[in-house]
């Protein structure tokens, strides 16, 4: 994989979506890779590298980078095409200029403490992540379900 097509993709999806997300407050934002894909193709990068702007989007590079997490991908069950939507939560650790005050000092002072709805969506967040993680090791969705069954059909 070309490392400088990655570093491509990176950059525009932090210039046209990460950054102003978080320059506006939001904590949630989603970016379609159909429309990042266009957007990239119109800089000259190649047609049919859709994998590797899906794989971009979602690594720990990125994620770590711009202080996201990964609420959920929708799409296909291999998450590579240009039907996925990839929707993030942004974290503490995000530089957030509006949420960010200084002390006369010029110390950071962090902000109060956080409001009920930001601590379910951080909850929730993370239960999201623990299902994810728990299907995967069954082998996704339709594999849990055919284990749940078949546990239901040996106790009847």
């Amino acid at each position: 994989m070309n490392h400088g097509l990655s570093d491509q993709v990176r950059t525009l999806a932090r210039a046209k979506y990460v950054q102003p997300a978080i320059l506006t407050g939001q904590e949630q934002f989603s970016i379609p890779v159909r429309a990042l894909l266009q957007d990239l193709q119109s800089e000259g990068f190649p047609a049919r590298n859709t994998p590797q702007v899906c794989t971009a989007l979602q690594t720990s590079k990125f994620l770590r980078e711009n202080g996201l997490e990964i609420e959920c991908v929708d799409g296909p069950p291999k998450k590579m095409s240009t039907t996925v939507v990839v929707h993030y939560r942004v974290t503490k650790q995000a530089v957030r200029p509006t949420i960010w005050q200084h002390a006369p000092e010029d110390r950071p002072v962090e902000p109060g403490p956080e409001t009920p709805e930001e601590w379910a969506h951080r909850l929730t967040g993370k239960l999201c992540g623990l299902l994810k993680e728990e299907l995967a090791e069954y082998g996704g969705g339709e594999a849990f379900l055919r284990w749940i069954r078949s546990e239901d059909e040996g106790a009847a």
